[in-house]
């Protein structure tokens, strides 16, 4: 996978308040990234280092390859970036709000019309007043222009916020699309149970430190949280062998029973409770969600 940024033992101090302290983790092309943490956790003070709008107090940023922080940053037409909270002059149409950042980007305003088409605002909206627009909609029309230039790398802060969940879908395959084309794409977002399948890495920063990085299955492997069985027994017929078992499970009523179980011995249970398939009417399996996964790291860090 190419490089696309990479921070190393990166520090941003803020007075006597350390903002992020000591991040190292680099990003690849065609990969799509989540940022997760707090609020105060760090997430915008690193995005704004990749942008170049503040410099690192120690350590390096680097954006292909190149200090994003200098004057005469070349690539950052290559930049796409979506704020947490959207600002436009309301009295502009939208169409004029995406004039105005292509002629500051100097990218060629033909790809407009192209641009309100893929993010879902109506041609009929692209000349009305952004101060007519909904908060869905503003942010549609942030993400158009951070889209401006066909960027290599996508920065962004919640950018599902104010989105319905049919828009949120249309964002996502979107973001899919992207990736697929090889560009590196950010999520910066609290929404964890959206981010499961759509995210193939995830970075953890909490206190301006991170504190994991890796796959869902990475930090599955590294939590050892245990995985939730669920079952109901068919009508009529006895409880599964598993069922009568060492392991403890917890009998919900009318044929109903779930346990939690450690990840090395996931597969041998399910090979028991499932060796009289007839004996089951519903099967289901729960591995640790992302929400599981941020709380189990953020107690690792607060333990003395």
């Amino acid at each position: 996978m190419t490089e696309t940024v990479s921070l190393s033992a990166v520090g941003k101090r803020y007075g006597k308040v350390d903002a992020v302290r000591d991040v190292s983790f680099t990003l690849g092309a065609g990969e799509t990234i989540a940022l997760v943490g707090h609020n105060g956790a760090g997430k915008t003070t690193l995005i704004k280092m990749m942008l170049g709008l503040i410099r690192p107090t120690t350590g390096t940023v680097n954006v292909l390859g190149e200090d994003p922080s200098s004057g005469d940053f070349a690539v950052r037409r290559r930049l796409g970036y979506l704020p947490e909270s959207v600002s436009f002059h309301m009295a502009l149409t939208g169409r004029e709000t995406l004039s105005f950042y292509a002629r500051l980007k100097h990218v060629d305003e033909a790809e407009i019309p192209g641009l309100f088409e893929r993010v879902g605002l109506a041609p009929l909206a692209a000349d009305r007043p952004v101060r007519t627009y909904s908060k869905g909609m503003r942010q549609r029309l942030g993400l158009a222009q951070a889209l401006l230039g066909k960027p290599r790398i996508l920065l962004l802060d919640e950018p599902t916020s104010g989105l319905d969940p049919a828009l949120r879908r249309s964002f996502y395959d979107l973001i899919a699309e992207l990736r697929d084309k090889g560009t590196t794409v950010l999520l910066s977002s609290h929404a964890l149970t959206e981010l499961e399948g759509r995210a193939d890495r995830v970075v953890i920063v909490n206190d301006g430190v991170k504190i994991a990085d890796g796959t869902l299955d990475d930090l599955r492997r590294i939590a050892r949280l245990p995985t939730r069985i669920s079952l109901k027994v068919a009508e009529g017929t006895e409880k599964p062998q598993g069922i009568n078992g060492a392991t403890p499970w917890r009998n919900l009523g009318d044929g109903a029973f779930e346990t939690d179980v450690a990840p090395e011995e996931k597969i041998a249970l399910l090979r028991k409770v499932t060796a009289t398939p007839t004996a089951l009417s519903t099967l289901s399996v729960a591995e640790p969600t992302l929400d599981d996964l941020y709380a189990h790291f953020l107690r690792g860090q607060q333990r003395p």
